[in-house]
């Protein structure tokens, strides 16, 4: 991905600005929301840029629930498909997020995440979503859930997400904050080819062969546009593998099962992370979304005064990248975990860490930033 921040066209783009970039080199041709703080840019760039692709389709929604329903039809019949949000309207969407997950539709979610809960405070960051892009909808399903920290990581994480999204037949959410969402830097804009774009595998049997809910090597069943020929029921209750109801226990078992596995078997693939300096590190930091930024000059700084301190940071942060963390925390002697919000992933840190290392958790819920200061306080 590193390789795309040398290239040729340049912008001066919002984090928001960046998204529809990466949207639109991903393939996307639809995309239905409903305005709301701070993802609002996501959609009004959206409504310029959308009509100009060749059968681009740009839906303002009544609200947030009829987003969702409107992504997931288009979905179905074909189109890669996005909608955004913020704040109370990501709460609207759980419903629909869990029948997507239950029908294997793939799609995908930009929630920039605000300050407090409710209507909170809409113009600065937080980041008190984490858990429940995880754990929001109802029931047992898999999610991806991705976060960017800066504005080129905005475009490429945009572009993974819609991969994930096609590749797992699943819908992904990408998690920003305000104050990535309001940063303008300059990046470069990609051409043709120069990120591997994957589109969803479609039937190749004949149409009364195919099941669109079945078992296959990847655990993927492949997934026609409707009204291609090929029988396609869809529902949210749990159905048998040609998408029909059903409540026999071996076949609602094996449905959940198969919908766990054909992600848990790619996690070398869908965990992303970066490391910085963490080779000898002694003193780890764990972090994500503008926290990072900070995160990376406390960690040059502790190094110039000589504590040997390693940055991870987390660009899946679900599944949570355990193999990563683990292994780092083992070799040091303090992990500390910068987050606004009360300490939503330190939570799966600790989890994982099982008592092994010391963890220290920066903690910031007023509507301001974490400063690099701060977090090399805690490092020293």
């Amino acid at each position: 991905m590193s390789q795309i921040r040398k290239k040729r066209r340049e912008a001066f783009l919002l984090g928001n600005e960046a998204v529809v970039e990466g949207a639109l080199a991903a393939g996307c041709s639809f995309y239905a929301g409903y305005p709301i703080t701070p993802s609002t840019e996501i959609m009004e760039t959206m409504a310029k840029r959308l009509p100009q692709v060749v059968d681009g389709v740009f839906l303002q929604m009544e609200d947030e629930i009829a987003s969702m329903g409107a992504v997931i039809g288009a979905s179905l019949a074909g189109r890669k498909a996005m909608t955004a949000t913020s704040g109370p309207g990501f709460s609207l969407m759980q419903e629909q997020i869990g029948y997507a997950a239950m029908t294997e539709t793939p799609l995908v979610l930009v929630d920039v995440m605000r300050g407090g809960a409710s209507t909170g405070l809409p113009t600065s960051p937080g980041q008190g979503d984490v858990q429940q892009a995880r754990w929001g909808a109802h029931g047992d399903h898999p999610i991806i859930v991705l976060s960017a920290s800066d504005v080129p990581e905005c475009l490429e994480m945009t572009v993974v997400a819609f991969n994930f999204a096609e590749k797992y037949r699943t819908p992904v959410i990408l998690l920003l904050d305000e104050i990535t969402a309001h940063t303008r830097e300059k990046i470069g804009l990609p051409e043709p080819g120069d990120f591997e774009i994957f589109s969803r595998l479609v039937p190749t049997m004949p149409p009364e062969w195919y099941k669109p809910y079945e078992e296959t090597l990847r655990g993927v069943p492949p997934m026609p546009p409707v009204g291609t020929g090929y029988r396609f029921h869809v529902t949210g209750l749990s159905h048998d593998p040609l998408g029909f109801p059903t409540a026999r226990p071996e076949e609602v078992r094996a449905m959940v099962e198969r919908q766990f596995r054909k992600i848990d078997r790619f996690f070398h693939d869908i965990q992303l992370v970066e490391h910085v300096n963490t080779d000898d590190a002694e003193v780890l930091v764990i972090a994500y979304g503008c926290v990072a930024r900070s995160a990376r000059l406390a960690v040059r700084q502790a190094r110039e005064a000589g504590v040997r301190a390693g940055l991870l940071i987390l660009r899946t942060l679900y599944p949570f990248p355990r193999v990563h963390a683990e292994k780092l925390m083992r070799n040091c002697r303090l992990v500390v975990v910068p987050e606004l919000n009360v300490g939503q992933i330190s939570r799966e840190v600790k989890r994982v860490n099982e008592g092994y290392t010391a963890v220290r958790t920066i903690n910031r819920i007023d509507g301001q930033i974490i400063t690099p200061s701060q977090i090399l306080k805690e490092i020293a």
